[in-house]
């Protein structure tokens, strides 16, 4: 049973159900993604400690927390379902508190990209409208195989690279960061359709459109390592012919080859393997995000 609007019990959530909403473990990706942006701007971090305080803050604990109630609000009724022991369907967030506080955090995440930056508020800006349009009815963008798993990756990757360099720079990135951050935003495309797998039989139910669901979950494994794979190629190559940043080009080269190899083991069996994949070849996928933004770190100062 949906307990989200009828638990007059509890006049206001606890801090500990507000958290578990908030789900922390979900921020890692965006704030390694800032990371990245960080490290590419090549700019030091003397005079930019308050920005980047309130740069991490947005990537994680502000925006993707927001996504997350956000999220969890219009997915309640499932949830009671599917879910009934998360925060909202378990009335430990009683009833319209899950969308007030997806409408006061998304509040607080404008203010404090405000006080960061012309460049840092447009990025939070589109990244708190994919995450309304991808759960929010009518777009609910969420239903959709190829706009769904895109709107996160973009925010997960590619806005929040682009907040890191931008919170550092103080302006908007170089060259260089801006065509790592849409590159590897485009990869992640295929991370999020491997993460669709654990769900395809709830998403056939329900009539999701997740790519998994429409194609299977063979042809899908495959367009998910093909969008992981190109981006990465091109990145090793502009690293070679483009920056002429030879041994950074050779770091992620192997890094792509083993996720080659890895990849080969995933198609063999992807609904078996996608969890081990994930634990494996996407390490080695961020671990390549590190390694290029190093290496046009120093391009700044080249005029790039």
């Amino acid at each position: 049973m949906d307990r989200t609007l009828d638990a007059p019990s509890i006049s206001a959530p606890s801090p500990a159900a507000v958290l578990e909403l908030f789900k922390p473990v979900t921020w890692f990706p965006p704030m390694w993604a800032f990371m990245c942006g960080v490290v590419s701007s090549g700019m030091p971090f003397q005079g930019r400690w308050l920005f980047l305080i309130a740069g991490i803050a947005l990537t994680g604990p502000l925006v993707c927390a927001t996504s997350q109630a956000v999220n969890d609000w219009f997915d309640r009724h499932v949830d009671a379902i599917n879910e009934p022991n998360r925060p909202i369907p378990s009335g430990r967030i009683p009833g319209r508190w899950g969308l007030y506080i997806a409408i006061i955090w998304t509040g607080l995440s404008v203010v404090v990209a405000a006080l960061t930056g012309p460049w840092v508020l447009g990025a939070t800006l589109l990244g708190l409208a994919l995450a309304w349009a991808y759960s929010a009815p009518p777009l609910r963008l969420k239903r959709d195989g190829v706009a769904g798993p895109f709107a996160v990756a973009l925010s997960y990757e590619g806005l929040t690279w682009f907040t890191g360099a931008a919170v550092m720079a103080g302006a908007l990135p170089h060259a260089p960061v801006l065509i790592l951050a849409a590159l590897y935003s485009f990869g992640a495309y295929g991370i999020m359709v491997l993460n669709d797998f654990k769900a395809v039989e709830g998403d056939r139910l329900l009539g999701l459109k997740s790519l998994p669901a429409e194609l299977g979950v063979d042809s899908a494994a495959r367009i998910a390592c093909a969008v992981m794979a190109a981006p990465q190629v091109i990145v090793v190559t502009l690293l070679f012919v483009a920056w002429d940043r030879p041994w950074h080009g050779l770091a992620v080269g192997v890094l792509v080859a083993v996720q080659f190899a890895l990849m080969a083991r995933l198609l063999g069996d992807p609904k078996k393997f996608t969890p081990w994949y994930n634990a494996t070849g996407t390490t080695l996928y961020v671990f390549g995000m590190l390694a290029s933004a190093f290496a046009v770190r120093g391009l700044i100062g080249a005029g790039a």
